[in-house]
């Protein structure tokens, strides 16, 4: 069991996002860092220096416009000089003046038309750089009953995505997001996997679910969603992050584990991880008061340690155990799995495929902090908005 699970943990892959590398802050202040990122380049060396230390994280998400570069095919290059490559291509429709009452939702057809054409360019990106995912996340939404008509915008938002879907290549595929609460109030567009499924399912086999696990109500049970759109062949990607009360995108696995987890449990039980399974599993979370780039490696590590309690979860007794009616024995498999310290198998596998058995440890002597720290001193940070 040991061996196929660290065969599985191998060939495991967790994108990094850009804008965890650049300076964010809370709803109320940015705590700028030392070292931090001054443009997309110097993202993708951090996301790279990552990917040095865990082995597992190769690829790059792009945020548009705070990403925008003139060259494209330009900065592909730089990330393959360097050992990743630009993964998914993330719309921004959300911090124009212009969408204050939304965007491909807006009453105005001007600017849902200035909307769409965004998500257009991203599109025309992703043939620049060769990515194959285009992420779709709306802030649209209303604050107070009345403000808009309710199918007259999911209207609106079908057609939007219509257009967008028409435009992808063959090899690409359009992931769409939802979150049930924040920037609107009273009703968001796109609040749960349901409605997203939905347009999904109207638009075809390209177009799939991302499930932000910080994008839920308090409770909800997230392994079921991912479950149901497994076998749905629904379930495009993750954005892996971790909440106690709302979208908090705290460190993935730091408020429940046992929630990523069971998460993990049902990846493993639909034969899901392995990469051909078109699932994207991705970070998404914001960095206001750690150091960035060892966060990013925190992180990837819990996904790890996660997902090997998973696979380390004896199936057979556990089925029957459930066909036998024998609750308690059933629930004593996944626990066992659950307690089980992984780490030492991990900082055996990590020798393995020859990398330090301690990434946070190998990334603190490597020196690279102090050396981008001096290179970056002179130079405005990037963020989220820039």
């Amino acid at each position: 069991m040991t061996h196929l699970a660290k065969q599985a943990l191998r060939a495991q892959r967790i994108e990094t996002a850009s804008w965890a590398y650049g300076n964010s802050g809370t709803r109320f202040k940015v705590f700028p860092q030392e070292g931090v990122p001054r443009d997309p380049y110097e993202k993708i060396a951090d996301a790279a220096t990552v990917h040095r230390f865990t082995g597992v994280a190769p690829t790059v998400a792009l945020h548009i416009p705070w990403d925008r570069v003139a060259d494209y095919a330009k900065l592909s290059d730089a990330a393959a000089e360097l050992g990743i490559a630009l993964g998914t291509i993330n719309t921004n429709v959300f911090q124009d003046n212009d969408y204050k009452l939304g965007s491909v939702t807006n009453p105005d057809p001007a600017i849902r038309r200035k909307a769409i054409g965004h998500l257009l360019e991203c599109v025309d990106i992703l043939d620049q750089t060769g990515s194959r995912d285009l992420k779709l996340w709306f802030s649209d939404g209303t604050n107070y009953p009345g403000q808009d008509d309710v199918r007259v915008r999911q209207d609106r938002l079908a057609q939007a995505l219509r257009e967008t879907y028409d435009r992808l290549g063959a090899h690409q595929r359009m992931l769409l997001e939802y979150k049930l609460f924040e920037p609107a109030f009273y009703m968001t567009d796109v609040p749960d996997w349901g409605t997203a499924y939905l347009h999904c399912a109207r638009l075809g086999d390209r177009a799939q679910v991302v499930i932000d696990t910080g994008h839920h109500a308090p409770g909800t049970n997230i392994e079921f969603i991912v479950a149901v759109l497994l076998q749905a062949g629904k379930l495009g990607g993750f954005d892996f992050n971790s909440r106690f009360y709302a979208d908090d995108d705290l460190m993935v696995g730091a408020a429940d584990p046992f929630q990523l987890f069971r998460i993990m449990h049902e990846i493993v039980l639909a034969d899901a991880l392995n990469a051909n399974a078109g699932i994207a599993f991705m970070l998404d979370q914001c960095h206001n008061i750690e150091p960035k780039i060892p966060a990013v490696i925190r992180s990837v590590m819990n996904v790890q340690e996660a997902t090997a309690k998973a696979l380390l979860v004896d199936q057979p007794a556990l089925r029957a155990a459930q066909d036998s009616g024998d609750v308690l024995e059933a629930n004593a498999v996944l626990m066992d799995a659950f307690h089980t310290d992984v780490r030492p198998m991990l900082r055996e596998l990590r020798e393995d495929m020859g990398l330090d058995p301690d990434p946070m440890a190998a990334y603190r002597r490597s020196g690279y902090f102090e050396k981008v720290r001096a290179e970056r001193a002179d130079g405005q940070a990037a963020g989220w908005g820039a």
